[in-house]
């Protein structure tokens, strides 16, 4: 068992309730995406993290502009295949590096450098209103709020459509984008209390923003980033929501994986009939703290969720880093079972998460045993070759 927890004779499914209870405790404290219209809030510069690569300028390719009538691109490409065993007998080791809400522009080109440089894919879970037009806010009737709320707000007009032409371009480049739902609402009054009936709404909405926001935030005919019929994931708002409830609109809509439950370092599994992708149990390096590989759970468990001195940031990025670097081991000491590693797109805590996120990614996707592939990618492999046993 990880964090050190003290669970005596209890059984062992009894274990993994009680040592989750732990680690999503901090979800309950607030964790939310930065709101799209405070575009690079977290550092007073609004700079990538330290250390971003520098992407040379090119000219865009024709297929990645919003040109009316041009179909959209589907979500969710699979375009590389990989082996269904390593030279040593082992499956290929996974590592999946996903990103909720996907808003902040200096941070979309950040990643979409650090993944070219070592031949990553990605996955970004997309939250609707970083593409819908404030003034258009009231067409969103989410349940138990006013029409228009949004506990992350709404795009101002030029970067929504930012936004829409950055998500064809990631496409192009072998991204996959999901969704993250729309409003973000968290706790007691939140997604939890939500039917299937809502949750077909929320999505329902989730495409119509997809589908019109550009457009509507130009003035003009724009077409679409992406088909939003071909989203395949979805992590839903602080991991939480009835998962029946929302997996059987998942299952209604052709969607094919959950990435909102926590769990721990294992090969997946199907639950509900979507496959289950978890952000991962695991021990924050050099303490006996259990924590999910989520950069809001790390900064958590590091300092309560507060900023601390930007002194401290060396130490605190160590630390993840490490913590990063632990669990990749503990999955080679197995069978290779894939990591799963979410993030924001933010700078919190003098960018501790997405430098630590940064280093290790740069440090490892190149790594001979390692494959640094998009959740789609993954269940394409799942699908041809099953999942391993041991």
């Amino acid at each position: 068992m990880s964090g050190g927890t003290v669970l005596g004779n209890v059984p062992r499914r009894g274990q993994r309730l009680i040592a989750l209870t732990a680690v999503v405790a901090a979800l309950a404290a607030g964790c939310a995406d930065t709101a799209p219209s405070n575009e690079g809030s977290g550092s007073p510069s609004g700079k990538p993290p330290s250390g971003t690569p520098t992407a040379k300028p090119s000219e865009p390719d024709p297929s990645t502009t919003l040109t009316p009538g041009v179909k959209p691109p589907a979500a969710a490409p699979v375009t590389r295949s990989f082996p269904g065993k390593l030279p040593n007998g082992k499956p290929p080791l996974f590592v999946v590096v996903s990103f909720d809400g996907a808003g902040d522009l200096a941070l979309w080109s950040h990643w979409r450098t650090v993944a070219k440089q070592v031949d990553a894919r990605m996955t970004f879970f997309l939250s609707g209103p970083y593409l819908y037009p404030e003034a258009r806010k009231t067409d969103y009737k989410p349940p138990y709020k006013k029409p228009g709320a949004s506990d992350i707000g709404w795009a101002d007009a030029p970067k929504a459509i930012a936004r829409a032409t950055v998500l064809r371009q990631a496409i192009a480049e072998g991204h996959e984008i999901g969704t993250h739902a729309n409003g973000h609402f968290c706790g007691k009054t939140g997604i939890d209390k939500w039917s299937a009936t809502q949750w077909k709404a929320e999505l329902d909405a989730f495409d119509t923003m997809v589908r019109n926001g550009p457009s509507l935030a130009a003035g003009k005919p724009l077409a679409a980033p992406f088909d939003p019929s071909t989203v395949k994931g979805m992590r839903t708002p602080c991991l939480e929501g009835n998962r029946p409830a929302y997996r059987q609109v998942m299952r209604q809509r052709g969607m094919l994986y959950d990435a909102s439950e926590p769990g721990y370092i294992a090969w997946p599994k199907k639950e509900d009939g979507v496959w289950d992708f978890p952000l991962q149990s695991v021990d924050l390096a050099g303490t006996r703290k259990s924590t999910l590989t989520m950069d809001y759970n790390l900064w958590y468990a590091q300092t309560k969720a507060r900023k601390a001195p930007l002194s401290h940031a060396p130490k605190l990025k160590a630390q993840v880093l490490a913590t990063y670097r632990q669990a990749l081991a503990r999955s080679r000491a197995g069978n290779n079972p894939p990591l799963f590693l979410g993030n924001h797109f933010n700078r919190w805590n003098n960018s501790v998460y997405s430098d630590a996120l940064t280093t290790f990614v740069t440090e490892t996707c190149k790594q001979p045993d390692v494959k640094c592939v998009s959740n789609v990618e993954l269940i394409a492999w799942l699908t041809k070759y099953g999942v391993p046993k041991g």
